[in-house]
């Protein structure tokens, strides 16, 4: 294929990318009306002490399945609206160049708001979060929320750390330091 060829292939994918989005940014997506960013979430079924909810999801670094870990787990429900979930990232970010070879991260969105608090989220919307706050653990875009519906605690991020043995050792949502989420890593990884 010469250069010319190759040069108007990828300016016709670049464009259809751009279009794509940009009915998506206008039009959301079909399977409801965009949620007030204001609004306060359910609280989901997981418990502190209990057997996790399994759920699967696809992440920017492959497909992860609960049930299929063999190493503890560090879950994250955000929203890219969510200034708490913003600044978690460069927490979460450092947890995970520590930890990332004994323990599977995965954050998973869990509002069907988008950043700008008032169009609905979108693939696009996560991807645009994880560069903007340079994210360097798996992300997962979910579409109907129900990572969110079985882990939310009322607000965002809700932070799950669960136990090899597939128990909850600690959930808790918004803002938690640095300090806090090492040690609850440390005490599943005992």
């Amino acid at each position: 294929m010469n250069r010319r060829v190759l040069a108007t292939l990828t300016t016709v994918a670049i464009a259809a990318i751009v279009a794509a989005a940009v009915v998506i940014y206008f039009r959301g997506p079909t399977h409801g009306s965009v949620q007030n960013a204001s609004q306060s979430p359910v609280v989901g079924k997981a418990q502190k002490g209990k057997t996790a909810p399994q759920f699967e999801v696809a992440t920017t670094a492959g497909y992860f399945d609960l049930s299929k870990t063999r190493k503890p787990v560090f879950l994250e429900v955000f929203a890219t609206w969510c200034p708490h979930c913003q600044r978690e990232t460069a927490v979460i970010d450092r947890l995970y160049a520590k930890y990332r070879n004994r323990v599977d991260f995965v954050a998973v969105s869990g509002s069907d708001t988008g950043m700008d608090g008032t169009s609905a989220s979108s693939e696009l919307d996560v991807l645009n979060w994880v560069r903007q706050f340079n994210v360097k653990y798996p992300v997962a875009y979910d579409p109907i929320l129900n990572v969110a519906s079985l882990y939310l605690q009322g607000g965002f991020p809700t932070i799950a750390i669960i136990g090899t043995n597939k128990k909850i050792s600690d959930l808790d949502d918004g803002e938690i330091t640095y300090g806090e989420l090492d040690a609850a890593l440390r005490s599943v990884l005992r």
